[in-house]
């Protein structure tokens, strides 16, 4: 519990002045983060079969670029050049053939990397475009994730009788679910009532606040099906306590790609 408290200060020490100051910074912060999440992903992957250096090294240049077409886009409307998912479409395909073997790369494995990077590509930019739609809603944003797990954990430890997926995560219950799901709207919604906009829907707002709050928790049981289908704890021993980047973003990653559902209604 001392390593996991003292890992979360130094997170916080690095990561809020990032946050805080937006911009060219943030983003910076933003790639190196996708960069440590691709590593992570494709080591998770390795652990069962080795991936070609080639095939690593197109995988963070196309990161890269979905990183920077992230930044380009403008505001709610993410574009993504035909051309360049064309090239990621190839440039993963047809070394399936040049490989010859399948213990060496696969088709199986082509589609597994030209799903991920397109999936970490598209929901790490969504980090951007929230941060500059202004910091209020990017706190409110992280903020539903980071309290559903607070108080799904404490719940399910009080009252947590019944399991929710055991196969998948064996100490989740549904306590667990529901009372970090009340407590995350009850203070969200209050954030961006008192903080935001005080005329929107009252209804809308909760029922919003509510979706977010189970994709978050559904998104960190996907992520677990992930590790659990790789035989692993953890995507990786970064972050002492806490396991890897993929473990701390799970949850927060699927309430972004909640999030673009609402954009121009919140």
């Amino acid at each position: 519990m001392k390593k996991r408290v003292i890992s979360a200060i130094i997170m916080l020490i690095i990561l809020v002045p990032l946050i805080l100051a937006g911009g060219m910074w943030f983003n910076v912060g933003l790639y190196l983060v996708s960069i440590l999440a691709l590593k992570e992903f494709l080591d998770v992957k390795a652990s069962k079969k080795p991936i070609p250096s080639f095939i690593r090294f197109i995988a963070y240049v196309f990161l890269t670029l979905l990183m920077i077409v992230g930044i380009n886009s403008d505001g709610e409307v993410y574009t993504l050049d035909y051309k360049l998912l064309t090239a990621l479409v190839i440039l993963f395909l047809f070394p399936t053939v040049l490989y010859h073997e399948r213990k060496k790369y696969s088709i199986n494995d082509a589609f597994y990397l030209i799903g991920g990077i397109l999936f970490l590509g598209i929901s790490l930019s969504l980090f951007i475009t929230v941060r500059e739609m202004g910091l209020k809603m990017f706190v409110f944003i992280v903020s539903i994730p980071i309290i559903t797990d607070i108080f799904a954990y404490i719940t399910g430890l009080l009252i947590g009788k019944h399991k929710l997926l055991p196969e998948v995560s064996p100490k989740k219950t549904w306590e667990g679910l529901i009372g970090g799901t009340v407590f995350a709207v009850f203070a969200s919604s209050m954030f961006y009532y008192t903080c935001i906009d005080a005329e929107i829907s009252k209804i809308l707002l909760l029922m919003i606040c509510t979706f977010l709050s189970v994709v978050g928790q559904f998104g960190d049981l996907v992520f677990s099906a992930i590790k659990r289908y790789f035989n692993t704890k953890d995507f990786s021993n970064l972050i002492p306590g806490h396991g890897g980047v993929l473990d701390r973003l799970d949850s927060i990653i699927f309430v972004m790609l909640g999030f673009t559902l609402f954009i121009g209604i919140l």
